[in-house]
């Protein structure tokens, strides 16, 4: 288990655990990964001599003077590891994702080289995979009926920028709620989550990220141009080498000081758990004098006595964080994201960012959706369902984790985080609980290589307040 160092500078209890891979299950996993691999390089020989029917795609003859299209070796996890448990991915729902679902049936007839469709519906599928932590993706209510008023009134697209003809008050009445319920000066919304990360450093800053921040994170500083350094998942000593060497030795070759030193980090990592060790991270960023920049993803709306994240579940103040950003696809059941922090900020970005200028502005029954999710859980809708919704969730998440403990399974991360990654580690494994979770009518995720290292292969529960107990029993 981690401890905490910083004991002083945290107002409640920090409970994160990480348990080794015993020695046994690493060993058998690589030795599985291994009996995959030898005889994918069987039937890889197989299919070179026609022996076996090729299934994947090859260049053809006239195409063998160009450059080859894609590396033949890095098809090799594919067709001969991932095809075999493709079955458990991409299955279709017809449904609402809320707390049960109605999946489509699909079988394969040539070992998940293709699927066909049964006709059959399989109903009221537990849905333990949905990131609906407040139960707010629901075909009935006040959100979904102000959604449908809005779509009557404005319809479903804006077909123009904020800055041409797509900039509608329901926009700007978004936005300053937005900035109320962080507690910042101002916000922006993006009309898509993964987007928003548009990082604000360029050539001759320095960017410290987590080693487990999310692919648009990574994606979005690798754009900005900006120097990146990685530090160990939530480990503040690497942290402040980090910070410390940048500060001594400066630039590379010119050792002039960097520009902006920007610290990267989440609220929630949603495949390990874990919760930031926000206090810890804005101690350093204070005693070094750099900035920061914090995802509340899955954090927003999950954490936090009111759903305000992960800053007021640590009780910290908002105007700590130099740049707060977040998606409204998780905890409010809608779709886009938003940036809260500074006015000089917020409109630095208005002008200057891509998506802002470029993209489409978010359909209005998606925007209507937002604000009145958001100010159900704020209770300025008249009633305290919006406050129970993120008791229940906080409660679920942690009678969830107390069990799966008790029935001995190793469970990673925060045991307040409503992300439950329960550890498969074997191959063979990851196909096989998905199948059988699903004949149970139990959808779950089920996440190995390379969205993880190969040896921790694991089925991700997301908790949703939705969630009845008898379900989480059931599950």
């Amino acid at each position: 288990k981690h401890i905490v160092h910083n004991g002083g500078l945290y107002k409640r209890p920090f409970n994160e655990a990480f348990e080794e891979t015993p020695m046994l299950v690493a060993v058998l996993t690589y030795v599985g990964y291994g009996v995959l691999t030898l005889f994918g390089y069987l039937r890889d020989f197989m299919r070179q001599w026609k022996i076996e029917k090729c299934q994947n795609a090859t260049e053809r003859e006239e195409q063998k003077d160009f450059v080859p299209l894609y590396q033949d070796f890095e098809n090799f996890y594919n067709r001969n590891l991932y095809m075999r448990i493709r079955d458990s991915w991409n299955r279709p729902i017809c449904s609402v994702p809320g707390a049960k679902v109605d999946m489509m049936e699909r079988v394969s007839h040539d070992y998940n080289w293709t699927f066909t469709y049964t006709g059959r519906v399989i109903k009221d599928v537990i849905n333990m995979g949905s990131y609906n932590y407040l139960g707010f993706a629901q075909k009935a209510g006040t959100c979904q009926e102000a959604a449908a008023k809005v779509l009557s009134q404005y319809g479903a697209g804006v077909c123009s920028t904020r800055q041409e003809m797509g900039n509608l008050d329901k926009h700007e009445e978004l936005e300053e709620l937005v900035a109320r319920f962080l507690g910042v000066e101002s916000a922006m919304a993006y009309g898509m989550g993964f987007a928003t990360n548009s990082i604000l450093v360029g050539k001759g800053c320095l960017i410290l990220s987590d080693e487990l921040n999310h692919a648009s994170l990574v994606l979005g500083a690798r754009l900005s141009g900006a120097t990146i350094r990685i530090f160990k998942h939530n480990n503040m000593q690497s942290l402040e080498k980090l910070l410390k060497d940048a500060i001594v030795h400066g630039q590379p070759r010119t050792r002039r000081p960097w520009k902006k030193i920007l610290i990267l980090v989440e609220g929630i990592y949603s495949m390990e758990g874990s919760i930031v060790r926000l206090p810890e991270v804005i101690a350093l960023k204070k005693k070094y004098k750099s900035y920061l920049y914090l995802d509340e993803a899955h954090s927003i709306g999950a954490l936090g006595p009111g759903g305000r994240g992960v800053v007021e579940y640590f009780g910290l103040s908002p105007e700590d964080v130099d740049v707060m950003m977040g998606t409204f696809t998780k905890s409010f059941g809608a779709a886009g994201g938003y940036i809260g922090g500074k006015k000089e900020l917020i409109d630095y970005l208005r002008t200057y960012s891509h998506s802002a200028v470029y993209a489409t502005s978010m359909s209005p029954p998606v925007v209507e959706q937002i604000i009145t999710s958001m100010k159900c859980i704020m209770g300025e809708d008249g009633t305290t369902v919006g406050k129970a919704r993120v008791q229940q969730l906080a409660e679920n998440t942690r009678y969830f984790r107390r069990r799966l403990k008790e029935m001995g399974f190793i469970i990673y991360g925060n045991e307040d985080s409503p992300v439950v990654p329960l550890m498969l580690y074997m191959p063979a494994k990851i196909g096989a609980f998905g199948r059988e979770m699903l004949k149970r009518n139990i959808g779950v995720v089920v996440v190995g290589f390379p969205a993880t290292p190969i040896i921790e292969s694991r089925a991700r529960f997301c908790l949703s307040a939705a969630h009845t107990k008898e379900m989480l029993d059931t599950v």
